[in-house]
């Protein structure tokens, strides 16, 4: 057992640590191939704006799947300001007020199409009436499509998926009210930044075995913070990043595996300590300061809830058994387990009735 927990840690190092400036070499013979049809082509100056439409990861879903790139706004220090992303629209007709938005962040070694195929969104998408935007990682920023989810906000992927965002709202219709945002592993770990320094995009944020916020400042410290959490108080963390009294606040649902040995539980922990804290529901020290908290267990899951006026505001879910992956997703897509209860349901109920700002649904 401790020799196979290695490898996987080796094996998560190598995902964090190669990027495109040590790329493989080339073995004698090979005939050379084009660019991935998944993969954003890297063009200074020019906009890559143009959709199309591909076939659906998802063969029951009766909707549209978009392919397409993005155009950021250039900015000094950005990784990426050409991204690409998928857009699902479901054959439902949208209401008058416009569609919901599910945006959802992808792990390392996974396309928008491995995680739409495994945790069957667009399915979900489909019946429920809301459309999901998928971004997808170059390549050409990471050899194995990881999220620069820690160091300088600035200087990572946020920026440019917040403009994406921004931008498909816009163009779509969608309504800004009911925008949500999901990730998974360093997908969960872009979207807790997001979620934090851009909570006038989201209406709710929900982090699939994901990192704790703010511990990490470089490929070591993040190797650190996944296996064993932050040694640093996670309220701190959160006080340093921005002024709780001036957020607006941000409902989070974080799912976790028990038996994670990519992304510790104890990540788990602190980010719900952490989102409680954006929400102005513990005090600087962590302790509850207004509302209440409940912890109990329901089908091999563990559950820390934290309500206000009997309002469900922040959900911790840890799950028996789980590794790391996607509960009960398509366990023929990589990172994706049918073990454990539907995390994509569970966060679609979490997100569908909460607008932007607005008081969160009762428990």
């Amino acid at each position: 057992m401790p020799r196979k927990k290695t490898s996987v840690w080796i094996r998560g190092f190598e995902l964090l640590t190669r990027t495109s400036g040590a790329r493989p070499k080339k073995k004698a013979g090979s005939r050379k191939t084009g660019p991935a049809k998944t993969g954003p082509v890297k063009t200074p100056g020019r906009r890559l704006d143009k959709s199309r439409e591909t076939r659906s990861p998802s063969p029951g879903a009766a909707g549209r799947w978009l392919r397409s790139y993005h155009s950021a706004p250039p900015l000094a220090g950005r990784l990426v300001n050409h991204l690409a992303y998928a857009l699902y629209l479901p054959a439902t007709e949208p209401p008058d007020a416009g569609m919901p938005l599910v945006v959802m962040l992808h792990g390392c070694k996974q396309t928008a199409e491995s995680l739409a195929a495994g945790t069957r969104i667009c399915r979900l998408a489909e019946r429920s009436g809301f459309a999901v935007l998928l971004p997808e990682q170059a390549s050409t920023a990471h050899a194995q499509r990881c999220w620069h989810w820690h160091g300088e906000h600035v200087e990572s992927e946020g920026p440019a998926v917040a403009s994406l965002v921004e931008a498909i709202v816009r163009e779509h219709g969608f309504d800004r009210e009911r925008v949500y945002l999901a990730g998974i592993s360093a997908g969960a770990g872009l979207a807790a930044a997001l979620a934090v320094r851009h909570p006038n995009l989201f209406a709710a944020v929900g982090l699939h075995s994901g990192p704790v916020f703010g511990a990490a400042e470089s490929t070591m410290s993040a190797m650190n913070v996944m296996r064993r959490g932050s040694r640093e108080d996670p309220v701190g963390l959160i006080d340093a990043a921005i002024d709780v009294f001036a957020h607006p606040g941000m409902p989070a649902i974080i799912v976790q595996g028990e038996v994670d040995a990519v992304v510790a539980k104890r990540n788990a922990a602190q980010l719900g300590i952490q989102f409680a804290r954006v929400n102005r529901l513990v005090d600087e020290q962590g302790a509850l300061r207004v509302g209440e908290m409940r912890t109990y267990g329901r089908e091999a899951v563990e559950y820390t809830d934290y309500l206000k006026s009997g309002r469900l505001v922040v959900r911790v879910c840890v799950v028996h058994g789980l590794g790391h992956a996607w509960s009960g997703g398509d366990p023929r897509e990589p990172f994706h387990s049918a073990r454990g209860p539907n995390a994509t349901a569970m966060m679609w109920q979490f997100f569908r009735r909460r607008r932007r700002n607005g008081e969160p649904e009762m428990t």
